[in-house]
């Protein structure tokens, strides 16, 4: 009783502090009127701050270690904004400081440390989308689909997957722990994963064989499009008649890049459609007849590391009746992000809208299934790649037509 009475007395203490500020505040030039019309709630504004200051209050005064924690303004501000953004329950709706912000531009770039891979969240659950092409990730034996639960000696349940991208990045040559519940395996996985610099490559080709150009499309990048008709073009003059397309393990990218991509296969036509709220998120995007290369027999190899702009392509190609799709279900990350600066350098990712294939089929959350369906995983030995092998069967019969 005398703790309920102590905890009442605390509560007294902060309303008056609370109403003090308010007070103060709507003596200096402010009127309530005001306060209504710059609350970001729709709750009484005087509330919202009373709470808040309660909050605040309470963890600085009596939190065991709050003391001994120094706690920047920023981070104060920046949490709250982060609590409020996740509050709508979307994944890819998400706040990023100044200095996150930076950090993935700097990943556009193309060069960073970290295991090189891609993550998201589905379900409150972090997974792994895809593993990049010869990253430590990759060699370590992470894969598409595996669902991140420890990183070090955290437990990351619960936790965005950009709080576990800042985990998991660190200095190159330094090591993390990554374990991992993997579908079909009783006990958690461990990985321990040296980190590297991390230097990003979208495109990869050869010939198969006399006849038979292969081309790997790792993500779409501002510059992948170039170097992917760079590859086609030497591939063609080295007497290429058919061509497999591998989208597996490609975590996305941009839409602009894929819609030139669809462009090289395509003369004409829909590739995309976009459907949102806002009249700015409604869009239809065609092939750019200028960017057409060849009408080549051609198939695509997907799994459930294929998502966002890989799944745009590979919708696009097997709609337009271009391409069946071998393999694996792909992850199903059909959503549109902008990204919203705001005025103190940090920026606010907003999902805005959805993919819709030519046909009219949703991406999101629910994948493109394969025309012929082959389980395996890539493999650098031509020969042991299952789905590969599939793959150059049935181009090939496309090519004997």
């Amino acid at each position: 009783m005398n703790k309920l009475r102590y905890l009442r007395k605390i509560a007294v203490v902060i309303l008056i502090a609370s109403v003090g500020f308010v007070a103060c505040a709507l003596a200096a030039d402010f009127s309530e009127a005001d306060f209504n019309r710059i609350s970001p709630f729709n709750i009484s504004p005087v509330r919202s701050l009373w709470l808040l200051r309660q909050i605040r209050y309470i963890i600085e005064n009596y939190q065991v270690d709050a003391d001994q924690k120094e706690t920047s303004e920023d981070d104060l501000l920046y949490g709250a904004a982060r609590g409020m953004v996740e509050a709508w329950k979307d994944p890819y709706t998400r706040f990023v400081s100044p200095s996150q912000l930076k950090d993935e531009e700097i990943e556009l770039e193309g060069h960073y440390g970290g295991l090189g891979m891609y993550i998201g969240e589905r379900d409150g659950q972090i997974l792994v989308i895809a593993p990049m092409e010869d990253s430590p990730a990759e060699k370590a034996g992470l894969k598409a689909k595996d669902h991140i639960v420890k990183v070090n000696d955290d437990v990351v349940l619960g936790w965005t997957s950009d709080r576990v991208v800042q985990k998991l990045r660190g200095e190159p040559n330094t090591q993390v722990t990554v374990w991992v519940r993997r579908e079909g395996e009783e006990e958690l996985l461990e990985f321990k994963i040296t980190r590297e610099i991390i230097k990003l490559k979208s495109v990869r080709y050869e010939m198969l064989s006399d006849d038979i150009a292969y081309l790997k499309l790792t993500q779409f990048k501002h510059n992948t499009d170039q170097e992917a008709r760079s590859a086609l073009r030497e591939m063609i003059r080295k007497g290429a008649r058919a061509l497999i397309l591998d989208l597996r393990n490609n975590g996305g990218g941009l839409l602009d890049a894929s819609v030139k991509i669809v462009s090289m296969f395509l003369k004409d036509g829909p590739v995309v459609e976009t459907r949102g709220r806002s009249e700015r998120a409604n869009e239809k995007y065609s092939v750019d007849k200028s960017l057409f290369m060849t009408d080549m027999p051609m198939t695509v190899l997907i799994n459930g590391g294929s998502a966002s702009a890989s799944e745009i392509v590979a919708g696009a190609l097997r709609d337009r009746g271009r391409s069946k799709l071998i393999g694996e279900k792909s992850f199903g990350k059909g959503s549109v992000q902008t990204l919203f600066p705001l005025t103190d350098g940090s920026g606010l990712y907003v999902t805005i809208a959805r993919y819709y294939t030519p046909s009219g089929v949703v991406i999101d959350h629910v994948g493109l299934s394969p025309d012929i369906e082959v389980k395996g995983e890539p493999d650098r030995n031509i020969s042991n790649d299952v789905q590969l092998q599939r793959a150059i069967q049935e181009v090939k019969k496309n090519f004997r037509k």
